[in-house]
């Protein structure tokens, strides 16, 4: 499917695509390339992601990929009218779940480092301003339907349970706003190569690969935040162990400041789940995805005590010192 691209733009032939996780790849003697998809990208941004690739490979991570240039010297291509970089892997390497807490460590330590000015991927300090114009957007839709009836049960469970979501968002956004106002960052609260959405598959299900198309530029704890959340939602009864063997492993390695548990907590407390599902809803065109999401909806209502008594134990299930570290708590949680 590609070897004509391999051959004619990066010069890599005699080898066998093959598929590695969810990547289509190319294996030359030892060596092994993937394929990603740079659509939606701009040359800034993934020249961006190159140069953060190449300064954590230099500080000795072995499971980050290297871009591989062009033979006009890019890193991304055109072929068949959609774009591609390839990467170099130097080790492909088991993933093990076990030890996901101190890689993630490990990685985010790394990551503090850039000695250059992180621009293009950069999403530190935009929490509040994204999370308010999402729930403005969406509460823009509710008033629209308000006073009509119900179009089918999807709509008729939105325009019950909003008000409530809206609340909760609403508390995140204040929890986040009082840390910015009075919390106090220190060294390990600057910025780190992160990733959009952070989950268990995020650096794949078997072979580890760290994509660099998942990173961005952030504070730490989103990436902790989004494990924890995808963690929860996969199983509600038993994340708890998970939960908390993934923290103590992270500080292992990395203490999280009081200001860090805070981002934290403000990012778990956005009703993510519920915005995303509402929105994919509303811009889907395929009948059988909107069943998926009516029936997620259904199981996020049904599980809202469940919710709410996770977010109210968070800091106890994590064992982070609340009193000691002065830590805020939403008190109609803690029932």
């Amino acid at each position: 499917m590609f070897e004509k691209m391999l051959k004619e733009v990066y010069g890599l032939k005699d080898g066998q695509e093959l598929d590695v996780g969810r990547f289509r790849a190319f294996k030359q003697d030892h060596s092994l390339y993937l394929i990603m998809k740079a659509n939606g990208r701009k040359e800034q941004e993934i020249s961006e992601l190159g140069r953060i690739s190449a300064q954590l490979q230099a500080f000795g991570d072995k499971e980050v990929p290297g871009f591989v240039p062009t033979s006009d010297g890019k890193q991304f291509c055109e072929w068949e009218g959609v774009y591609y970089s390839v990467l170099k892997c130097r080790e492909l390497r088991m993933l093990n779940p076990a030890t996901i807490g101190r890689k993630l460590a490990r990685f985010h330590l790394r990551g503090r480092y850039m000695p250059f000015q992180v621009e293009n991927v950069n999403r530190i300090g935009q929490w509040k301003q994204l999370w308010e114009k999402r729930l403005d957007q969406m509460e823009k839709v509710w008033n629209e339907k308000l006073f009509n009836e119900p179009e089918n049960e999807f709509e008729r469970m939105f325009l019950d349970s909003f008000p409530y979501y809206m609340g909760l968002a609403e508390n995140a956004i204040q929890y986040l706003a009082d840390t910015e106002l009075d919390g106090t960052p220190v060294e390990t609260d600057g910025g780190t190569v992160c990733h959009e959405r952070f989950t268990r598959k995020t650096w794949g299900r078997d072979h580890l690969v760290k994509n660099p198309f998942d990173w961005v530029f952030d504070h730490a704890s989103r990436d902790l935040a989004e494990w924890t959340r995808q963690q929860y939602f996969s199983n509600i009864k038993t994340c708890q162990p998970a939960v908390k063997s993934f923290f103590a492993d992270y500080r292992k390695v990395t203490r999280l400041s009081p200001f860090a548990w805070r981002l934290l907590y403000a990012r778990l407390l956005y009703p993510l789940h519920y915005i995303e599902c509402i929105e994919n809803y509303y811009i889907s065109t395929s009948e059988e995805a909107k069943r998926s999401l009516e029936d997620r909806l259904e199981k996020y209502l049904k599980q809202t005590a469940e919710h709410e008594q996770f977010l109210g134990s968070f800091y106890q299930l994590a064992e982070v010192p609340v009193r000691s570290y002065r830590l805020p708590v939403i008190n109609w949680l803690l029932k």
